[in-house]
């Protein structure tokens, strides 16, 4: 078929099925903090998911480690993203970090410990319906489109929450936003688990030949860090795929099988293997998207096969779950009132209008820096809002900065910051009839507090 052919669809009506006061997009880390700091606040929440669980990136992806960044000396951020960790070790899902003074969160028990945390909050639970597009009122929008298996069907809400880490709902709606050139991105990752690992002769294997976080210059990629990174514990594995690639198992060119293990249980589960890098894939491409979950479940069953065979406790471990969905890292971000800077990460930038803090953690674009002082920064609210659009804020790695900045805000913990962030501004711009670019800081911020947001 030609590119250029079209079809035209007749024009219809569409049921508002639902209306709300915060309309929170995506339930990651980012979008699950926003929707409980909404409802916190004082006003009805809905939340909205396309896939069949909240919790995004922990669970439809399966990236378990939520804060393996905390050392003895982080100065860690305050709020409902430690809330996370400690409603998980409380219910049984999560598990000692190998690497870190932190707690791994098993990705599947965790769609429990969501569900719970959005009941007990009174929070409207959507899953199963994807975002499809804006319901715009001129500049401002007012709610959006779904499909799912009952059609389509319209979400009306005072104020929306894009926490789709895509910036979907930004850049449908008109908002200014930038992509990173697809060649640029950091890469995606298809997360797997193993079970049947012998834990005994794989720790025992791994305290012999102990690798470090320098281990994580290898094959082509080089790694930028203070220093003081070079010589930690890192889980890393590399070995057992160089072996196969010498016996053939794996083609001498596909480098990029290298990477960490997660954590690992006595039942023998060795969890979020994050050792498939996917190079050029756009994640708001679903060619590219299709293109890899194909081609990262293939390299994810070639790193099994090479663990089984040359990596010592792994000899009957088989594959336990692929994640649901690819772990991209990098796609659009919208130009917010305020861009962060590479600066603002790495020199502890402080903000009148804080929103959080999170500590000097930086991961992506070739930047290992990990926060073992006390040095942390600060993240604005002016970096949550979207130029272009009413009545619309923005939490996760969606938000305003350049890349250096990204391979700080796009973590997990820092996600939950800006979200927390942009759920209470929605509550109190509902609740005091303030626009989003005239919010009262002071209150913004007492109610932050109030939440056990540590802001300076």
């Amino acid at each position: 078929m030609n590119r250029t052919t079209t079809v035209s669809e007749p024009a219809r009506e569409v049921e508002v099925v639902h209306e709300t006061d915060v309309l929170v997009v995506g339930s990651g880390p980012g979008g699950l903090a926003a929707a409980l700091g909404a409802a916190r606040a004082g006003v009805s929440v809905t939340l909205l998911e396309r896939f069949g669980c909240f919790g995004g990136n922990i669970t439809a992806v399966g990236v378990e480690g939520f804060a393996w960044y905390r050392h003895e000396r982080t100065v860690d951020t305050e709020g409902v993203g430690i809330e996370f960790e400690e409603r998980a070790k409380s219910m049984g899902a999560a598990v000692e970090e190998p690497q870190s003074d932190s707690h791994a969160i098993d990705g599947e028990a965790f769609k429990w410990v969501a569900d719970t945390m959005v009941e007990e909050a009174g929070i409207a639970p959507m899953l199963h319906r994807l975002f499809v597009a804006p319901v715009m009122q001129g500049n401002a929008i007012a709610g959006v489109i779904v499909e799912s298996k009952a059609g389509r069907q319209a979400i009306l809400a005072k104020r929306v929450v894009d926490a789709t880490g895509d910036a979907d709902v930004a850049h449908r709606a008109g908002a200014v936003v930038q992509k990173t050139p697809k060649e640029e991105m950091i890469g995606a990752s298809v997360m797997f688990s193993m079970s049947g690992v012998n834990k005994k002769k794989f720790i025992e294997h791994v305290k012999a030949h102990p690798h470090t976080y320098s281990d994580w210059a290898y094959g082509q990629w080089t790694i930028e860090t203070t220093g003081k990174e070079d010589d930690m514990f890192s889980p890393f594995l590399r070995k057992p795929f160089e072996e196969a690639r010498k016996a053939g198992l794996i083609p001498e060119n596909l480098t990029t099988i290298a990477g960490t293990w997660g954590a690992i249980y006595d039942s023998g589960d060795l969890t979020y293997l994050n050792l498939v890098h996917l190079l050029g894939y756009d994640g708001t491409d679903p060619n590219d998207l299709t293109r890899g979950e194909m081609e990262g479940r293939r390299q994810a069953m070639l790193a099994i096969e090479a663990m089984r065979r040359y990596n010592p406790g792994c000899e009957h471990a088989k594959l336990r779950n692929f994640g649901m969905t690819l772990g991209i890292r990098d796609t659009r971000k919208i130009d917010a009132l305020y861009n962060m800077t590479g600066n603002d990460v790495r020199e502890q930038g402080r903000f009148d209008d804080s929103v959080g803090i999170f500590p000097e953690f930086i991961d992506g674009y070739g930047i290992l820096i990990l926060p073992t002082t006390g040095r942390y920064f600060q993240l604005p609210y002016r970096t949550l809002l979207p130029r272009g659009v009413q009545n619309l804020v923005c939490a996760g790695r969606i938000t305003g900065g350049d890349k250096v900045s990204h391979a700080a805000t796009r973590n997990m913990m820092c996600c939950t910051v800006t979200g927390q962030g942009a759920g209470v501004a929605a509550a109190l711009s509902v609740k005091h009839r303030q626009p989003f670019d005239r919010l009262d800081i002071a209150l913004l911020q007492a109610e932050l507090r109030r939440q056990g947001v540590r802001l300076h």
